[in-house]
C-alpha cells in the first residue's frame, strides 16, 4: 500500500483507483472506514451510524462496500444510500427521519474517471486538514478485525433532498402552486454524474427542460469531463442551449457541490461572472454584506460587489478555507451570507454553509422566473461588471524537496522586489502566497498577478489579469527577472509564453 499521506488532498481522501497504477484501493477504502470510527472513538465523539454515497464513477459501489466494511468491522451500523450527492449527504445529517452521526460520500468530484475519493462529513461540516491528518495516521495504523457486527441498511435519501430544493423554489417565488416555474426553459446537464435528476425535478415544477443531457450516470464519463470550469464542457452546454433556445442552462460537476450555468445566447456563466451574479441577488436583498471569495479573483469582480454595496473579502484557495473563513467573519459580528470559490464551490449561510452547486442555482433560477415575470433576463444583472481584457493561468513545478520552504523563499523574493520598484504594488489583502498590483502603461490599478502554493501540488500557479492590451507579457517578463536563477522553481512556462507573447 502507498503512504496514506499521498492521498490528502485538502480537506479530502483523494487518488488512483481503477488500473494497474490503483492506490486507493478496497483495503484502503476499508481502512480508512475502520480508521473514521476509531479516530471519532479516540476524540470522545464515538459514532454508531454512518451514512454512505457515491457518485457514478465505476469504482464507486466496490469501494463504498469496501468503507462500510470497514466501518460495519468496528461496530457502526450503516446505511448505504447509492448514487447520491454530496450535498444530500450532509443534509441527511440535519434531516429528520434520517440523522446519523456521520456521512461519507465516494467522489473525486471533477477529476477523470480512474480517480475516485472519500470525504467525511460531519454535522458541522467537513473535515479541516487538521482534522483528516489524524485521521490518516488512525487508517494507517489501525487494527481492523475480522467480524463485521455492525448492521447494513440500503435506503435512498435523494427524494428528502430533491423536496428541500423543491421548497425552497416555492418560497422564492412565493407561490404555493403546483408548477411555479412554468414558462421557464431550462436545459440541465449533469455530465453523466449523480445530478441527472434535478431535469426531473424542475420538470415537476412545471419548468420545460428540452435539450438536457447526459442525465444518466455513466462513471466513464464519455460525453465531457464533468467539470463546471473545462472548457469542452462549457462548450457543449453552451451549443445545447442556443440549439433548443432555452432560457438557462444549469451543469453540475458529479457530486454537484460544484455548479455553473450560461445564459439563452450561450455565454457562460462561471468563475468571476458566477460569483458576480449570485452576489448581486444577495446584496439586492441585504446591502453591505461581505462577499468571501478565493484569492484568485479579478480586480473588476471587487469594483462589482463594492458598486453593489458589498464588501469583497478575498481569502485562500480551497472550499473549506472560504467557508471557515465566511463562519469566522459571522462569529465576529460580520454580516457574511456567501462564501464562493472561482470553481464554481459555493456555500450560502441560509444553507448551513453547505458547499452545494444544486442550492447555488436553485437560487439563480427563483431570479430567473422572477426577472422573466419582468420581462427581464438573469444575466442583466451583470451589467457593469468589468472583465481583464487579457488572462493566463501559468503552472510553475517547484523543484525543490521542502516545497514550501522554497515557496516562502520565492514569495519573499518577490516581495522584497515589489517594495522598491516603482509600479509594483503589493495588495492589502494578501491572503494566500504574493498578489502584485501593476501600473501598465501610464495607468493606475490595471493588471495584477497572483503567485501562490498549489493545495495539492508541488507546483506553483500563477495567475496573471490586465487590463490593457500586451500587459500579461510586461508582468510576466517583469516577475521572470525576479526570479531568473532560483534553482527551486521551473521558469519554462513563463519563459515560453513571454516568448509566444513576441511573436
Amino acid at each position: 500500500m502507498c503512504s496514506f499521506k499521498r492521498l490528502k488532498s485538502g480537506s479530502d481522501i483523494r487518488g488512483v483507483a481503477l488500473g494497474a497504477n490503483a492506490v486507493l484501493t478496497e483495503e484502503v477504502a476499508a481502512r480508512f472506514g475502520a480508521g473514521f470510527a476509531s479516530w471519532r472513538q479516540k476524540k470522545g465523539a464515538p459514532i454508531r451510524t454512518v451514512a454512505i454515497g457515491r457518485d457514478s464513477r465505476v469504482t464507486g459501489p466496490a469501494l463504498a462496500d469496501a468503507l462500510a466494511g470497514g466501518l460495519r468491522a468496528m461496530g457502526v451500523d450503516v446505511t448505504d444510500f447509492g448514487l447520491c450527492t454530496t450535498p444530500a449527504m450532509f443534509m441527511c445529517l440535519i434531516t429528520d427521519g434520517f440523522r446519523p452521526d456521520a456521512a461519507l460520500m465516494v467522489t473525486a468530484s471533477h477529476l477523470p474517471a480512474d480517480r475516485n475519493g472519500i470525504k467525511f462529513i460531519l454535522p458541522h461540516g467537513g473535515l479541516s486538514g487538521e482534522e483528516l491528518d489524524e485521521l490518516i495516521a488512525e487508517a494507517e495504523t489501525v487494527e481492523v478485525p475480522a467480524v463485521q457486527t455492525g448492521a447494513l441498511l440500503q435506503r435512498d435519501s435523494l427524494p428528502a433532498y430533491q423536496a428541500q430544493l423543491a421548497r425552497r423554489i416555492r418560497e422564492g417565488l412565493d407561490t404555493d402552486v403546483s408548477k411555479p416555474l412554468l414558462g421557464l426553459h431550462i436545459l440541465v446537464d449533469a455530465g453523466n454524474g449523480a445530478g441527472g435528476f434535478y431535469a426531473s425535478m424542475l420538470e415537476e415544477l412545471g419548468a420545460w427542460t428540452e435539450g438536457s443531457q447526459f442525465l444518466e450516470p455513466d462513471g466513464t464519463f464519455p460525453n465531457h469531463i464533468p467539470n463546471p470550469e473545462a472548457p469542452e464542457a462549457m462548450a457543449s452546454i453552451s451549443a445545447a442551449v442556443k440549439k433548443y433556445g432555452a432560457d438557462l442552462g444549469v451543469i453540475f460537476d458529479t457530486d454537484c457541490d460544484r455548479a455553473a450555468i450560461v445564459d439563452r445566447t450561450g455565454r457562460e456563466i462561471n468563475r468571476n461572472r458566477l460569483i458576480a451574479l449570485i452576489s448581486a441577488i444577495l446584496l439586492s436583498q441585504d446591502p453591505g454584506a461581505t462577499i468571501v471569495t478565493d484569492s484568485v479573483t479579478s480586480s473588476g469582480l471587487a469594483q462589482f460587489i463594492a458598486e453593489w454595496g458589498g464588501v469583497h473579502h478575498r481569502f485562500k484557495r480551497g472550499y473549506r478555507n472560504v467557508i471557515d473563513e465566511a463562519i469566522r467573519l459571522n462569529q465576529a459580528g460580520v454580516d457574511c451570507p456567501l462564501a464562493i470559490e472561482t470553481s464554481g464551490h459555493a456555500a450560502l449561510r441560509e444553507n448551513h454553509f453547505l458547499d452545494d452547486g444544486m442550492y447555488l442555482v436553485t437560487l439563480l433560477i427563483i431570479e430567473a422566473m422572477r426577472l422573466k415575470q419582468e420581462g427581464k433576463e438573469l444575466s442583466s444583472l451583470l451589467d457593469g461588471l468589468r472583465e481583464p481584457l487579457e488572462s493566463v493561468e501559468l503552472r510553475l513545478p517547484v523543484l525543490a524537496e521542502d516545497r514550501f520552504l522554497a515557496s516562502r523563499k520565492i514569495f519573499d523574493q518577490i516581495m522584497d522586489h515589489a517594495t522598491f520598484t516603482r509600479g509594483w504594488h503589493i495588495a492589502p489583502d494578501n491572503r494566500e502566497g504574493i498578489r502584485i498590483n501593476f501600473d501598465l502603461n501610464g495607468g493606475l490599478d490595471n493588471g495584477w498577478f497572483l503567485i501562490r502554493l498549489s493545495v495539492h501540488d508541488p507546483v506553483i500557479p500563477l495567475n496573471i489579469e490586465s487590463d490593457v492590451q500586451g500587459g500579461l507579457r510586461q508582468m510576466a517578463a517583469g516577475l521572470y527577472q525576479v526570479l531568473k536563477g532560483n534553482p527551486d522553481v521551473d521558469l519554462s512556462a513563463v519563459r515560453a509564453f513571454i516568448e509566444n507573447e513576441e511573436e
